[in-house]
């Protein structure tokens, strides 16, 4: 994992925001992970996906002068594969970070426990670095968070959530 999020950080090189970002996600990704009792396999893949979530931003700006979430689910698959395979990274764990990092950004159909809590992690850090008021964090409380760990970070960062 060190040498994904070392890589990460090479590709964000200047860019502060993003790479503390990054270590914030893979951080509570990690925890809920571990605390949900993912398997191993799983729990590095998620933790992967996490480094990488966001990689598609630069390429969105340059192309479009933008990076919303839809263009960072475009654009960040073929990014991060390309620097997952430079790692040596297994192909079915490049192949599934591809997947959620294509949807980081959908709050939808989300089948998977290594999906739902990237997308908690990603709100755990996007809730406080946006600046969201009580009533967004509550909103996501309710629409977003169905782990008990990511439930208990989300009150735990964010009062407010809790009626």
């Amino acid at each position: 994992m060190e040498q994904a999020i070392a890589a990460a950080i090479a590709y964000d090189a200047g860019d502060p925001r993003r790479i503390h970002h990054l270590l914030k996600v893979h951080a509570f990704a990690r925890q809920i992970g571990l605390e949900e009792g993912l398997d191993p396999d799983t729990q590095f893949t998620l933790e992967t996906a996490a480094v990488v979530h966001d990689i598609g931003i630069h390429r969105a700006e340059a192309l479009y002068g933008r990076c919303t979430g839809k263009d960072q689910e475009a654009l960040g698959p073929d990014v991060a594969d390309q620097l997952l395979t430079d790692l040596g990274w297994p192909r079915p764990v490049i192949d599934r970070v591809r997947y959620l990092v294509g949807h980081h950004h959908t709050y939808t159909h989300v089948e998977s426990l290594d999906y739902r809590i990237l997308l908690e992690a990603d709100f755990l850090v996007n809730l406080y670095e946006d600046g969201a008021e009580p009533e967004a964090q509550r909103h996501a409380y309710q629409q977003i968070f169905q782990t008990e760990s990511g439930r208990r970070l989300c009150r735990a960062l964010y009062p407010a959530v809790c009626p």
